[in-house]
């Protein structure tokens, strides 16, 4: 059975950057671009009449944000997911993105064939982060709501009941868990622990089946949320 074809929206204000996106796609296996826009207005427009798989949205835009444009594009087309792929590496941006809604939040450095990756695991319902962006998300978690708004200091965190599935990783297992939670990518963990990359890809399949989660993002909340980087 042949794998499904992913509608795509492309919505970028900048013409000659969303075009070259749009061909780069378009010679991707199982990707169809279904339509273009250049300002979040004209996107939710076309995402009530097209109906897309995915939303590829930029951020920074005349009229109407990206992230504010987020939560009518889902009422447009309530199945449709929100990948944004913006040039903006401020965290304020990436809260404000995932509170939103968004289904990840990817920089526009990425190469072709990881962006492609992106848009697969999203559409299967995955969550996806840059990696140069996951230590600013554990920044957020770490502070919390309060301390990020009234400066005050994160609680300490509580250690884990011996019921918890952190208990059932091997330290190498743990080791990499930690540095999952502080953002650095499988490239750079390989490197740390002076490991293969392959090999670093099975530990990370492995923590997630162990801990039941989804995905890396999900992986670090929870590293930080046992205090594995205190």
């Amino acid at each position: 059975m042949s794998e499904p074809v992913i509608r795509l929206l492309v919505v970028d204000d900048h013409q000659l950057f969303r075009r070259g996106l749009m061909a780069l796609l378009a010679q991707e296996p199982g990707f169809s671009v279904v339509g273009e826009a250049g300002d979040a207005t004209a996107a939710m427009g076309l995402a009530a009449r097209l109906r897309p798989d995915l939303v590829l949205l930029d951020n920074h835009m005349p009229g109407v944000t990206g992230v504010d444009a987020i939560a009518a594009l889902k009422t447009a087309a309530p199945e449709a997911r929100v990948l944004m792929l913006t040039v903006s590496e401020n965290e304020s941006d990436l809260a404000r993105g995932l509170r939103a809604g968004a289904d990840g939040y990817l920089l526009k450095t990425i190469d072709t064939a990881d962006l492609a990756a992106s848009i697969r695991r999203v559409f299967e319902g995955d969550s996806v982060i840059s990696p140069e962006m996951m230590g600013k998300l554990v920044g957020l978690l770490r502070r919390g709501p309060a301390q990020h708004e009234a400066g005050a200091p994160a609680p300490a965190p509580l250690e884990p009941p011996p019921s918890d599935p952190i208990h059932s990783l091997s330290p190498r297992e743990r080791e990499i868990l930690r540095l999952i939670a502080r953002g650095d990518s499988n490239k750079h963990i390989a490197r740390a622990l002076d490991i293969a990359e392959t090999t670093v890809k099975i530990h990370v399949q492995h923590i997630l089946r162990k801990l039941e989660l989804s995905n890396r993002v999900h992986a670090a909340v929870y590293a930080t949320e046992r205090g594995l980087l205190a």
